[in-house]
C-alpha cells in the first residue's frame, strides 16, 4: 500500500504524483549528501510508510508492518525515520505545494485577488525534557505536571483550501514574530487575511511595500472614530481618548480613509534595516459592520484594510470576505482533529517538526482529492466532505478509481453553543510531579 501511494496520487494530478516519487525522493537525498544502505526501510519506504502512518491517524508504529505490507519492525522503523534528515520532510512538501501551484493560481478569487488566511495555533507532544526545554509549556502548569506545547503558523490559500506554508515555535510566540516570513510565498496583487493579531502598522506597511493587500481586524487597542473632521492626538504628547490616526475623508457611513503614522517604538520581530524603510505613514480604510447572525459571540467587527476605493471593494463585499475568515478555524480542526494532530508523538524537536511537515503534506493530499471530486460531481469544494476523502485516499490501492464523495448539506450561518455535552471523567488534574504523587500514595498504602 505505502509504496502505490505516486500512482494513486497520478489519476489526479501527475505533478503531485512526481513530487512524492521513488526518484524525487532519492534525487533530494543525493544533493543534501544524506547516504545510506540498502535495506528494507530505504529513504523511499520510509518516507511512504511515514506518510501511511499520517494518513491513519499518526497510528502506532506497532500497526505500520500489516499496514504497508513490508516486514519490519517498529524500533527499525523509528531509527530509519530518525536518520532522515529534517530538510527532506520540508523540501517534499515544498515540491508538492509547487505542483499544486496552478490549483492555487486557479481557484476562486476574490475581486480577481488571489487570498490567503494567516493565523496561529497549538499543538502538544510528549513530556521530554528536550521538548519542554525547546517548546515550553503553558504557565498555568507546574513543573512536571504538564505537556510541553509548541505554537504553529499556517498560511492557507482561501480558494483551496491549501495549506502552503507551516512553522513550529516556542510556544510563548506572539503571531507576528514570523508572519513576514510567510510573504514571499505571496505575489504583488494578492489579498491576506488575518485576525487582529496581525493588525499593525509595521504589518499593513510591509503589504504595502510589496504592493500585496490585506484585511484585518482592528486591533483592541486601536482607538476608531467615524465622525467627519475628527480630531486625532500627536505623537509628541498623545491624549487619552483620542485616535492617533488622522481623518483624510469619509467613504460611507461607519466607513473612512485614515492616515497611519509610523510608530517611534520598533516591533520585537522587526529588524532595524526593515524597520527604517518603512514609510512615514500610510493611508488605510477603516470601516465597521454588525454580524449579520444572531447568537454570535461578537456584535460588531472593525476592520482596517489597504483597499481603499470604496467601488471596487464595497464595505459589504470586505465584512463577507472577512467572515469567510472562520474557514481557516475549520481548516485547523480538519488537521488536529479529524487527521489526529493534536498531541506528535516524536520526543525530539526534529521530529517534531517531521512529523509536522508529513501532516501539512498529507491534508494537502487530501485536498487535492477533495477538489477532484468537486469538478467531477460539480458541487462547491467546502461541500465535499474532508473526513471522506481523507478516508478513500487513507483505503485506496494503486489501481482503485475515485468513487463519488459525501456532500456535505449547505448549512451558512449555522450556529453552534461551545460546548461539551459528552461529560468528562471526574479525575483531579495533576498538580504535583508524578514522582512525588507515587510517593504520597506508597506512604499512605504503608500507613495503611
Amino acid at each position: 500500500m505505502a509504496l502505490s501511494i505516486p500512482r494513486i496520487l497520478r489519476q489526479f494530478k501527475a505533478d503531485v504524483a512526481q513530487a512524492v516519487s521513488a526518484e524525487v525522493i532519492g534525487r533530494i537525498c543525493g544533493y543534501l549528501h544524506y547516504t545510506w544502505r540498502e535495506r528494507v526501510l530505504d529513504p523511499v519506504t520510509t518516507v511512504h510508510v511515514f506518510l501511511l502512518q499520517i494518513l491513519h491517524g499518526n497510528t502506532a508504529c506497532t500497526a505500520l508492518s500489516r499496514l504497508a505490507g513490508v516486514g519490519f519492525t517498529a524500533a527499525a522503523y523509528c531509527d530509519a525515520r530518525m536518520r532522515l534528515p529534517l530538510a527532506l520532510f520540508g523540501d517534499l512538501l515544498q515540491r508538492v505545494c509547487d505542483a499544486l501551484y496552478p490549483e492555487i493560481q486557479d481557484s476562486a478569487r476574490w475581486h480577481g485577488h488571489r487570498t490567503w488566511t494567516l493565523d496561529g495555533s497549538s499543538f502538544s507532544m510528549p513530556d521530554t525534557p528536550v521538548l519542554q526545554t525547546h517548546f515550553g509549556q503553558p504557565t498555568n502548569q507546574g513543573k512536571g505536571c504538564g505537556f510541553p506545547v509548541a505554537h504553529m503558523l499556517a498560511l492557507f490559500h482561501a480558494g483551496s483550501g491549501l495549506l502552503v506554508r507551516v512553522l513550529a515555535a516556542p510556544l510563548r510566540t506572539h503571531d507576528m514574530r514570523h508572519a513576514a516570513t510567510m510573504h514571499p510565498e505571496l505575489e504583488e496583487g494578492d489579498l491576506l487575511l488575518a485576525d487582529r493579531g496581525f493588525a499593525s502598522f509595521a504589518h499593513l506597511a510591509l503589504l504595502f511595500m510589496r504592493k500585496m493587500h490585506g484585511v484585518f481586524r482592528c486591533h483592541q487597542q486601536q482607538i476608531v472614530n467615524f465622525r467627519v473632521g475628527r480630531k486625532h492626538t500627536s505623537h509628541r504628547r498623545p491624549k487619552k481618548g483620542l485616535p492617533r490616526s488622522r481623518y483624510v475623508r469619509r467613504l460611507g457611513r461607519r466607513d473612512q480613509v485614515v492616515e497611519y503614522v509610523k510608530p517611534k517604538q520598533q516591533p520585537k520581530w522587526l529588524d532595524d534595516a526593515t524597520f527604517a524603510t518603512l514609510p512615514e505613514t500610510l493611508l488605510v480604510r477603516e470601516l465597521r459592520f454588525d454580524t449579520p447572525q444572531r447568537g454570535h459571540r461578537t456584535k460588531v467587527i472593525t476592520l482596517v484594510t489597504t483597499l481603499l476605493d470604496p467601488m471596487l471593494y464595497p464595505a459589504a463585499d470586505l465584512a463577507e470576505l472577512y467572515l469567510s475568515r472562520w474557514q481557516i478555524e475549520v481548516n485547523f480542526r480538519h488537521l488536529k482533529t479529524t487527521m489526529g494532530m493534536e498531541v506528535l508523538h516524536c520526543k525530539t524537536v526534529a521530529g517534531v517538526l517531521k512529523e509536522l511537515y508529513m501532516f501539512a503534506l498529507a491534508y494537502n493530499l487530501v485536498r487535492l482529492v477533495m477538489l477532484e471530486a468537486a469538478r467531477r460531481q460539480n458541487v462547491p469544494l467546502d461541500r465535499i466532505s474532508f473526513i471522506d476523502a481523507l478516508r478513500w485516499l487513507r483505503d485506496a490501492g494503486a489501481d482503485t478509481k475515485l468513487t463519488p464523495l459525501v456532500v456535505n448539506p449547505a448549512r451558512p450561518n449555522r450556529l453552534e453553543p461551545r460546548v461539551l455535552k459528552r461529560r468528562m471523567k471526574e479525575y483531579n488534574l495533576m498538580k504535583k510531579p508524578r514522582k512525588v504523587l507515587r510517593k504520597a500514595l506508597l506512604r499512605k498504602k504503608g500507613k495503611a
